[in-house]
């Protein structure tokens, strides 16, 4: 990051996540290429990250969690919250509200006046807490749908400070965002950030389009791929900065001995079966079912396919308490056994499901032995698998079938294979298509796009957007950054 000041950075929860073990306590480091790049910016800069710590109860975790951070540039800073809070802002205003609105499924929605009034008290204290941890020559970085309202909270008790949000998930048009009863304040906190940042061109129009029509007085001019928004309160810049991963590390791992190991093992267990793999976190916008259906069909329409490919499934564990998701495992359990009573055959299996988390060595291990990847999310603010499963064939190796409703899309489409998942009968023909690709192709296409991820990692995206605040909120700046006007 190009500044040498203190960085801020508030999420819904810490880059570590407190689990009780045998009455104790005890913290696992979060995964993933956010958590890598932030800390690493964090060591940098020096600064704070303000999250829940995944705990009801205070319970020592205060001052674990600053020995735990002793050994570094930066703190760490629990916002402990009740369970009647988790309750009504996480699971009920961030779960039931936004996520499925904002992913265009507002019929999943529950419009509850106390989600509401919970989420605004949590938005106020974790802004108590950032208030309370910074300075106002510090950069404060707010992350995600469930901290909308922060900076709103922020500005009322007077600071200055130089306030930022990055949005990861979609955001909707103006016909599904009016459905929402408190748009207009979601809107107007939004614009109490200097900066606010989107994945995709998408979103950022759909922000704007809001912002025109539900708040009709505010002034809106596009500037060098970036919208100014100014109220009579605020001035804010909405941008574009998809996210992406640690290619480096995805890349370097993917040689690794033990990984090939396991990648050897993968493709044994499978015989002379082709390999088809998903992997996603167990949620109804990822397009599980609809991925079952394509390739039920994929196997209709081409019976010699039979015993030659097999679909591994993989779902990660998601919100195990609430019933929907509850009812969405059955059905896609259910869903594969018709695939596997239908079709199956004995030493086959047409789908292997796993409902579980694997390590990050069989992760990778998995996308080095498939031959087609689908990532097919009805709708996704970005989706770092495909990214992930790119930056793993250093092979130049493998077929990226990828929803045209991802984020990811954007940039990868230079290489993959788009499908709209609701078409199924299409969606089955790009999977076979994606399994007869001849290794020339394969080569060009995979090249393509790890050229592109490995150019715009997770470290560009950060330094991009932090360059970017720095620049909007800079009296003297000088308006989008070098990195900026490279991208756009």
């Amino acid at each position: 990051m190009k500044s040498r000041r203190r960085l801020v950075i508030a999420s819904n929860r810490l880059p570590v996540t407190a689990q009780v073990v045998d009455g104790r306590v005890n913290f696992v480091p979060s995964s993933g290429g956010l958590v890598s790049a932030m800390t690493s910016i964090l060591r940098d800069s020096g600064g704070c990250w303000v999250g829940w710590p995944g705990f009801v109860s205070n319970n020592g975790v205060t001052p674990m969690l600053d020995f735990r951070a002793a050994a570094e540039n930066y703190s760490l800073q629990p916002v402990l919250l009740s369970e009647a809070e988790q309750n009504g802002y996480y699971k009920g205003f961030s779960n039931e509200i936004i996520w499925p609105l904002f992913h265009g499924f507002s019929t999943r929605c529950s419009f509850n006046l106390d989600y509401w009034n919970y989420y605004r008290n949590v938005n106020a204290r974790f802004a108590t807490m950032i208030n309370a941890m910074s300075s106002s020559e510090d950069l404060v970085w707010v992350h995600d749908y469930h901290l909308m309202l922060v900076a709103n909270f922020i500005r009322a008790k007077g600071r200055l400070s130089d306030l930022a949000y990055f949005h990861h998930i979609p955001f909707p048009p103006p016909d599904i965002f009016e459905i929402l009863p408190w748009r207009v304040p979601i809107l107007r906190g939004l614009l109490q950030y200097d900066v606010v940042g989107f994945q995709t061109a998408r979103d950022q129009r759909n922000f704007v389009d809001c912002v025109r029509r539900y708040l009709p007085a505010a002034n809106v001019r596009r500037v060098a791929g970036r919208y100014e928004v100014s109220t009579s309160e605020h001035s804010t810049t909405a941008g574009v900065y998809p996210i992406s991963i640690d290619y480096e590390s995805f890349a370097g791992e993917a040689m690794d001995p033990t990984v090939l190991e396991r990648v050897e093992s993968i493709k044994k267990s499978l015989a002379d079966s082709r390999l088809i793999l998903s992997v996603d976190r167990l949620d109804y916008t990822k397009g599980i079912l609809e991925r079952l259906s394509a390739f039920r069909l994929l196997l209709s329409r081409y019976p010699e396919l039979r015993g030659k490919v097999t679909l591994i499934q993989i779902a990660v564990p998601s919100r195990e308490d609430i019933p929907e998701y509850q009812e969405l495992r059955l059905k896609i359990e259910n869903c594969v056994s018709r695939i596997n009573g239908e079709y199956g055959k004995d030493g086959w299996a047409p789908v292997q499901y796993f409902y579980r988390s694997i390590s990050r060595t069989d992760l990778i291990a998995y996308y080095r032995a498939a031959d087609v990847a689908a990532v097919t999310p009805l709708r996704d603010g970005m989706n770092l698998v495909a990214k992930e499963f790119c930056a793993a064939r250093f092979d130049g190796r493998g077929a990226l079938v990828l929803s045209e409703f991802a984020g990811a899309v954007d940039e990868l489409r230079i290489g993959a294979l788009i499908v709209n998942p609701y078409d199924v009968e299409r969606f089955a023909d790009a999977l076979h298509t994606a399994l007869y690709l001849n290794e020339s192709e394969q080569a060009v296409r995979m090249h393509a796009m790890r050229l592109e991820i490995r150019a715009r990692d997770v470290y560009y995206w950060a330094d991009l957007f932090a360059t970017d605040c720095l620049s909007a909120t800079d009296p003297v700046g000088a308006g989008i950054s070098r990195a900026a006007r490279a991208y756009y």
